[in-house]
């Protein structure tokens, strides 16, 4: 059932240490930045993160790296020129890392929301991430086998829903977010705009209400 929650910390108010958490964005592009906020203010601790990357500069996801909060991180770009936080954490052991190319990353959390068992890719074939995988060859091609990725908590942003939890997104901001609604136990969800049943027109529907559980409207949102 869908609740409106008064504020981005009452959404994630229940976290709990160990969690796994996907959090949407290209970068900042579509990044839930109040939510993540919320749960650094929030305390949990020991969190596993799907992210497309590992945090920009010293805001949102890398500030929750700086502060040890994350285990261990699911990711396609950990380094970038502005990854410092991580780099710092990588470098003294403190933070796991899964490499994951960025379609396979994308596919397997798509698996997850899809109930698909496992899929094989001819990407990261022949590579260090193929090491300890089973292998294939199919149609002449080598391939990989990889398996879903699924979460407790998957924390994205829209630009708008509706009292259902339908969503749709503005532009790129639309990135991870729908693929990770359906792969999470509970999808919790900042938007800018919240309104009333019948205010958006059922054929722009990108995330359908079934998928989120929680929604928090918040003043950011123009990424």
């Amino acid at each position: 059932m869908l609740e409106v929650m008064p504020t981005a910390r009452a959404a994630v108010e229940d976290i709990g240490n160990g969690a796994t958490v996907m959090i949407g964005g290209f970068g900042t592009a579509g990044q839930p930045v109040e939510l993540i906020d919320a749960l650094i203010e929030q305390g949990a601790t020991e969190l596993t993160v799907v992210n497309n990357n590992a945090g920009n500069g010293d805001v949102g996801l890398a500030e929750l790296i700086r502060l040890g909060r994350v285990r261990r991180i699911i990711c396609s770009f950990p380094r970038q020129s502005d990854s410092w936080h991580f780099d710092a954490r990588y470098l003294a052991g403190e933070i796991e890392l899964e490499v994951v190319p960025q379609g396979n990353l994308a596919e397997r959390i798509r698996a997850g929301g899809a109930g698909i068992g496992a899929f094989f890719t001819p990407t990261g074939y022949g590579t260090l991430l193929a090491e300890g995988k089973e292998t294939r060859i199919i149609d002449g091609r080598g391939q990989v086998l990889e398996y879903p990725i699924k979460a407790d908590i998957a924390l994205i942003k829209a630009a708008r829903a509706d009292r259902a939890g339908n969503l749709v997104y503005r532009k790129t901001a639309r990135n991870f977010g729908p693929i990770m609604a359906t792969a999470a136990r509970t999808t919790i969800v900042q938007v800018a705009d919240l309104v009333d049943i019948g205010g958006i027109d059922p054929e722009a529907v990108v995330t359908p209400g079934i998928y989120v559980n929680r929604i928090v409207v918040t003043a950011e949102a123009t990424a």
